[in-house]
């Protein structure tokens, strides 16, 4: 149990997936304007991570490998991910539709979010059982999400009492905001770490 949690603290803090990796900036730079939209978007990306994680691994371990067809676990990862989130948008919608309507246009647009696949192929590259796996996703879910709201809300702070030069307007500040907090994170390095 404590190396589970080591596990998700570690892909936290020390190994965020956005911080550290690099991964997902697509959506990061874009959503982490407003603390509303981050918000959103980081549910909806804890979500989908730990939900096809959960399928890839199985799908992996005993279906890929036993038939030798390893080869091909990049395309097969890329399908559940695409499919586990169009049937979860229908069921919601069928079944939940306020909660459907709270993602709104976050759910589709997790399918193109490079940090559901990398959390993935992660679980192979680290040789981790299921419930690693488990909370390897949450953790690296939940270590995105605290990356993007600080990102949003240093956003939001610096738009109400600062005056950012024209230049660093928009992306330029988020990334001079999110690479400040990466440095900052760095402290954590040698607490606590992950093969």
């Amino acid at each position: 149990m404590a190396y589970l949690l080591t596990i998700f603290i570690a892909s936290v803090f020390t190994n965020n997936i956005a911080l550290t990796y690099l991964l997902g900036m697509c959506p990061f730079i874009a959503l982490s304007r407003n603390p509303k939209t981050a918000r959103g978007m980081a549910f909806a990306v804890i979500f989908v991570i730990t939900l096809t994680a959960a399928i890839n691994w199985p799908i992996y371990h005993l279906i890929l490998v036993p038939l030798h067809s390893e080869i091909i676990y990049y395309i097969v990862f890329i399908i559940v991910i695409a499919a586990s989130v169009q049937f979860m948008e229908m069921i919601m919608e069928k079944f939940l539709p306020a909660m459907q309507a709270s993602f709104g246009i976050f759910l589709p647009l997790v399918t193109v979010n490079c940090t559901v696949l990398a959390v993935s192929l992660f679980m192979i590259l680290r040789k981790y059982t299921y419930i690693q796996t488990i909370f390897f996703a949450m953790g690296s879910g939940a270590g995105w999400m605290l990356a993007i709201l600080m990102v949003a809300a240093i956003n939001e702070k610096l738009k109400l009492v600062g005056d950012i030069p024209k230049g660093y307007r928009g992306p330029g500040i988020i990334m001079v905001i999110a690479g400040t907090i990466a440095l900052s994170f760095l402290g954590f390095a040698g607490m606590v770490s992950i093969q």
